[in-house]
C-alpha cells in the first residue's frame, strides 16, 4: 500500500511540475495557455536529443530543458500572446489549441513520428527497501526534485515582491504602470517561468511514458487541464495538492481496478465540477 502511494505521490509531483506554469498563467494572469503542453514536448526533445546524439548526461540536460522552453515562451508571449491578453477565453482557447495542433506536424516533420527514448544514469536505476516499502530510485529523485520546486515557486509567488507586483499588474495594469511596475517584464519573467517549468517537466517524463513523440503535447494536454480544474486557480498550492490527489488516485486505481482505472481521475473532474466548480482546494465555499 505504502508502495503504491509513493509512486502515486512520484507520479503527482510530475503532473505539478507538468501543470504549475499553466496554474499560474490561468490563475494569476487569467490567460488560459493550452500551447503549455508543446513546451513539455520541447523540454523531452531537448533532453532525449542531447541524450541520443550530443552524449550530454542526463542531469546537465535538465537545466537547457528549462532554459530553452523559457527562452521561446519569452519570445512567443512578446510577439503572440500578449496580442491575447484582452481576449475572450474562446479566442485563448482557439489561438492556443491550434498551436499545438501546428506544433505536433512540426515535430514530426523535423524530428520524426518515432519515440525518442533515454537511458538513465545508473545510480537513478533500480529500487529502494525499507521495512518492506519499494520505491525506484527515480521516483525518489523525481519526488525531491518536484517538492523543491514547488516550495520555491511558492516562495517566489507569494514571499516576494515580485509576486506581489504580478498580482497588481493582474489586476490594474495600468495602475501598476503608473506606480512605476514594469509590466511587460513581469509577464515576460512569468511566461518564461511557466514554459520552464513545462520542459522540465516534459524531460523528467521521457522515461515515465517510454519516450517523446510528436504526440506528447496530446498525452499532457488534458492531465494538465484536470490538475488546475481540481486544485483550483489559486496559484502553486491548488496545483500541487490537486496533482498529488490526482496522482494517488490514478496509480492506485490502475492497481487495484485496472478494467476502469484510467477512467478515476476524469471522474473526480466532473464531480469536481458539479460540486466545487472553482477547484476542490479554492478558496472560500468554491462556488
Amino acid at each position: 500500500m505504502l508502495t503504491l502511494l509513493l509512486d502515486g505521490v512520484a507520479y503527482g509531483m510530475l503532473l505539478f511540475v507538468l501543470s504549475a506554469g499553466l496554474a499560474v498563467t490561468l490563475g494569476l494572469m487569467n490567460f488560459i495557455n493550452l500551447a503549455h503542453a508543446a513546451f513539455a514536448m520541447l523540454g523531452g526533445y531537448v533532453t532525449a536529443l542531447l541524450m541520443n546524439r550530443a552524449g550530454v548526461p542526463f542531469l546537465a540536460t535538465l537545466p537547457l530543458a528549462f532554459l530553452i522552453p523559457a527562452a521561446v515562451g519569452v519570445l512567443m508571449e512578446r510577439t503572440l500572446y500578449r496580442r491575447l491578453y484582452g481576449a475572450s477565453p474562446l479566442d485563448q482557447v482557439l489561438f492556443t489549441i491550434g498551436l499545438v495542433l501546428m506544433a505536433t506536424p512540426a515535430a514530426d516533420y523535423l524530428i520524426g513520428n518515432q519515440p525518442l527514448q533515454i537511458n538513465l544514469p545508473e545510480f537513478l536505476h533500480g529500487r529502494l527497501e525499507f521495512h518492506g516499502v519499494s520505491i525506484g530510485i527515480y521516483r525518489l529523485f523525481t519526488i525531491a526534485l518536484c517538492g523543491a520546486i514547488a516550495a520555491a515557486l511558492q516562495i517566489f509567488l507569494v514571499g516576494t515582491r515580485f509576486g506581489a507586483r504580478l498580482r497588481a499588474a493582474v489586476d490594474d495594469s495600468r495602475a501598476a504602470s503608473g506606480l512605476g511596475v514594469n509590466v511587460d517584464l513581469l509577464f515576460a519573467i512569468t511566461f518564461a517561468v511557466g514554459s520552464g517549468l513545462a520542459g522540465l517537466g516534459g524531460a523528467l517524463a521521457v522515461d515515465v511514458v517510454g519516450g517523446v513523440d510528436p504526440s506528447f503535447p496530446q498525452k499532457f494536454i488534458v492531465l494538465m487541464l484536470i490538475v488546475v480544474t481540481v486544485g483550483g486557480q489559486n496559484g502553486i498550492l491548488g496545483a500541487l495538492f490537486g496533482a498529488l490527489l490526482l496522482g494517488v488516485l490514478d496509480v492506485a486505481g490502475k492497481y487495484y481496478v485496472p478494467s476502469i482505472g484510467a477512467f478515476i481521475i476524469y471522474a473526480v473532474m466532473v464531480v469536481t465540477l458539479i460540486l466545487r466548480p472553482r477547484g476542490l482546494f479554492a478558496r472560500g465555499d468554491g462556488r
